[in-house]
């Protein structure tokens, strides 16, 4: 776009934006819109009189925002609260397509293994299989969830799963294809490991035990997937930025993303550590906490981001669905 196009097309917009107001929304509405203007004409006009005038803008803006505001605790709850879900919301279809392909890789697993059952040895190897079909006989299928002290287990559940999830998202540096890797030899495993006891009858009941730290630990992974997808896209894909500004945009969208899995892959571990080897437990107590560890990865990933940037951004109400 020509710059005189470009300047024609938002000054009107720019103007309205020096007219002061108090309202929080509006503020951050306008900052964001700003924002996006100032990226895009430093890519393409950068020596050029409207990126002083646009940053004059924002810097107004961004004053009126933070003026007299102390630093304090809440900056925490500032990017949970607000940053993250909109990027979240900004990336959801990078993050539903990171979902359908691992749940595609899931389906296939359990096909495979359904169909050809050495396919199971193939993936899990023979000292798993062997392992697990010994438990099974002793009738304790789920032995391997108690042959390490608790806090042994939780440490390195937590490592082993952290390093995954940042292997899933450092690898989207190469054009997304090593996070789509990490996604399918993740879902292929998971979908052979199912139906492994689906196979001895066993399938309601791993459920109810392995995805008490299940549900959270895959959510993490795929979202991981998801992160490295959006910084490989970003080089791929960097509509009206530089590619070099687009990775940067990209790979801190990722980043932040990933500081949320931290907390969510910890709780996990401690799962998995303390909690899974009581196969015993209540029902009841089994389907609470996989519902609810459920529940909140649906409600903060998917639902609230939806209602941050709908109250952050009032023009999002007449948006086509």
């Amino acid at each position: 776009m020509r710059e005189g196009q470009f300047i024609k097309q938002n000054k009107e917009r720019w103007d309205s934006y020096q007219q002061e107001t108090e309202d929080p929304d509006e503020l951050a509405k306008r900052f964001t819109y700003l924002v996006d203007d100032l990226g895009y004409a430093k890519t393409h006009y950068p020596f050029s009189k409207t990126v002083k005038y646009i940053n004059s803008i924002a810097a107004g803006i961004y004053l009126s925002i933070y003026k007299n505001k102390k630093e304090k605790s809440n900056r925490l709850l500032l990017f949970f609260g607000r940053e993250l879900p909109l990027i979240l919301y900004h990336n959801r279809k990078v993050l539903l397509f990171a979902f359908l392909f691992f749940m595609a890789f899931v389906a296939m697993g359990a096909f495979s293994s359904w169909q050809e059952p050495s396919f199971v040895r193939s993936i899990l190897g023979d000292s798993y299989v062997n392992m697990t079909e010994e438990n099974i006989a002793k009738g304790d299928p789920f032995g391997v969830y108690k042959s390490q002290n608790e806090f042994i287990m939780f440490l390195t559940i937590a490592w082993n799963n952290i390093k995954v999830v940042l292997m899933s998202f450092t690898l989207g540096i190469f054009f997304s294809i090593g996070t789509l890797y990490i996604l399918f030899t993740n879902g292929l495993m998971l979908g052979t490991f199912e139906q492994m006891f689906f196979a001895h009858n066993l399938g309601f009941r791993s459920i109810l035990v392995i995805f008490i730290h299940g549900t959270l630990e895959i959510s993490a992974i795929i979202l991981g997937g998801g992160a490295g997808m959006i910084m490989g896209n970003s080089i791929l894909f960097p509509r009206t930025y530089s590619r070099m500004v687009s990775f940067k945009r990209g790979a801190k969208d990722g980043i932040k993303i990933l500081i949320s899995l931290i907390p969510i892959l910890c709780v996990a571990a401690f799962f998995e550590g303390y909690v899974t080897r009581h196969t015993g437990m209540p029902l009841i107590l089994s389907i609470l906490i996989l519902l609810s560890s459920l529940g909140f990865i649906v409600w903060y990933y998917i639902l609230y981001p939806r209602k941050v940037y709908r109250r952050n951004m009032p023009d999002a109400a007449t948006e086509k669905k």
